[in-house]
């Protein structure tokens, strides 16, 4: 497990990117980090793969303190959003460079991969395109078959078909073994079907998150009418989040908690439908009751 206590990160003309950030990340599971350039996504990464030094608080994976430890390190590989190759390197040189730094390199699997999305192994990656570079670095870094994966803006330059690949691929490395993946964005959408989890990361902190299939089960969207006249007042006992009300026909948005569907058919309503929320609807939700502007954000 992954646990960040207190956490602060500064840079000099920057000031504080991370203040006192406080987040755990389960095992085996894909943790989806989301938030507008400059939140400090690439900085929390930066740190648990010991790229930087926190100012104050702790990181701590396994137990174990997590900056500059040989132990943890071992278990860790970065794809950072700017990419980076020795000169001159293509991919069997990348694949030998990552296996010499980890024991469960998978040589086999690079091959494999390369072949399915027509990578030329013997060409330098310096003349390949942008989406074909990430390519190259998100093979290698799944065939170290390291604990902790960390990807930084994980698709970006990637087409549909490749984006599809990887998503599969990276659902078949928790399958195979005990692998936790932290993937980041600034598009919700994105890393919707492939999480466990989503946290939301704003002016340096995690102002929200959640497991993604409690979220879904446990919010949604009610249109409601009833015979008599109604307002707001009407479902104080129910955990409303939003409430808006056209004519006689009231859109409440419900944390279904305490058993809402129930309770709101005793009210015998004329009209009473379930709508399904997007996960980008249910943070919006989330966020205005906890009296932030999403689009702010983003």
């Amino acid at each position: 497990m992954i646990e960040f206590k207190n956490v602060t990160k500064s840079f000099r003309g920057k000031g504080n990117v991370l203040e006192k950030l406080n987040c755990q990340i389960p095992d085996n599971a894909i943790y989806g980090l989301v938030g507008a350039n400059g939140a400090g996504k690439s900085t929390l990464l930066r740190l648990l793969a010991s790229v930087y030094e926190a100012d104050a608080g702790k990181i701590i994976i396994d137990g174990q303190n997590a900056y500059d430890n040989l132990e943890v390190k071992k278990d860790i590989c970065l794809v950072p959003d700017d990419l980076y190759f020795c000169s001159g390197y293509n991919l069997y040189e990348l694949a030998q460079f990552y296996k010499a730094l980890y024991p469960q390199f998978d040589y086999e699997f690079v091959v494999k991969a390369a072949r399915k999305l027509k990578l030329k192994m013997d060409v330098s990656i310096s003349t390949f395109s942008k989406g074909m570079k990430r390519q190259c670095a998100l093979i290698c870094a799944l065939a170290t078959n390291a604990k902790y994966l960390l990807f930084d803006e994980t698709f970006d330059g990637l087409d549909p078909v490749v984006r599809n690949f990887f998503k599969n691929v990276l659902a078949e490395q928790l399958t195979r073994q005990s692998t936790t993946i932290i993937m980041t964005s600034h598009n919700l959408r994105e890393l919707e079907d492939i999480c466990d989890n989503l946290g939301l990361l704003y002016k340096g902190s995690i102002l929200f998150e959640g497991d993604i299939d409690q979220l879904k089960t446990h919010m949604f969207k009610v249109q409601i009418s009833l015979k008599e006249d109604f307002n707001k007042e009407t479902f104080k006992d129910f955990n409303i989040l939003s409430y808006k009300k056209i004519g006689r026909v009231a859109t409440l948005i419900l944390n279904d908690e305490d058993g809402s569907r129930e309770k709101l058919k005793k009210l015998k309503p004329l009209l009473l439908d379930f709508l399904p929320l997007t996960l980008e609807e249910i943070f919006i939700y989330q966020m205005e009751a906890l009296g932030y502007e999403f689009n702010e954000m983003f």
